[in-house]
């Protein structure tokens, strides 16, 4: 089987097992994810077809929606590329991706160090669409999805969280921009990403100061 072969049949596994999944989380966030991998590894000295792969795996079966079982989308990916006879040191590379590209990864005093700049690229793909436009949009579903406040000024943000309280935070959607997005700028791995994130921040900020404006009266 051709890469090529390989990556459309691939696309063609994680349309199916997405498909009704919540909409920020779905094939369109794949879709995404996956071209902004290309777009960054044009860039980058990397192995394409690892980040190629890791970028359409990486949330094939998200831990969130599994009780918190981590363990669920690596045992997927791993079945899949197995079924597919992809070659195991190339299944590892790929595995290593979706262990490790969580925001949640990267907190507390355990929090995980990436290892391969292919791990980097594709983190920062699913990094930019966690902000700007999209990411409102991403975040406001998901909260709809959770049955979650917009905004709760009594409820302050959860600055420092653990990997734990975040996991476990249910906190007004608003809170998630203080907790999570808007720290990801600073948290990019390769020049082309902290490049297409700069813009996203902005919007973001943008957002908010209307938004604060609007929910206090003002125009």
């Amino acid at each position: 089987m051709t890469n090529t072969e390989l990556i459309d049949e691939t696309v063609a596994f994680v349309k199916n097992t997405l498909k009704g999944a919540e909409g920020g989380h779905d094939w369109f966030h794949i879709q995404r994810v996956f071209n902004n991998t290309l777009l960054i590894a044009a860039e980058e000295k990397v192995d394409v077809l690892v980040v190629s792969l890791g970028a359409l795996l990486h949330d094939i079966a998200d831990a969130k929606f599994y009780d918190g079982d981590e363990s669920v989308g690596p045992r997927v990916a791993t079945r899949f590329l197995v079924s597919k006879n992809v070659d195991q040191q190339i299944i590892n590379r790929v595995v290593e991706i979706i262990e490790n590209i969580s925001f949640k990864s990267s907190l507390g005093s355990n929090a995980k160090r990436l290892h391969s700049l292919e791990l980097q690229v594709v983190q920062d793909a699913d990094r930019l669409d966690a902000i700007g436009a999209i990411g409102i949009a991403r975040a406001f579903n998901y909260g709809g999805f959770k049955n979650r406040e917009l905004h709760n000024p009594e409820v302050l943000p959860k600055l420092d969280m653990s990997k734990e309280e975040y996991k476990k935070s249910t906190g007004p959607t608003i809170n998630h921009f203080y907790e999570k997005l808007l720290l990801l700028k600073d948290k990019m791995n390769t020049r082309t990403g902290k490049k297409l994130a700069q813009k996203r921040h902005e919007y973001m900020l943008d957002f908010l100061n209307q938004f604060d404006k609007e929910w206090n009266g003002f125009q």
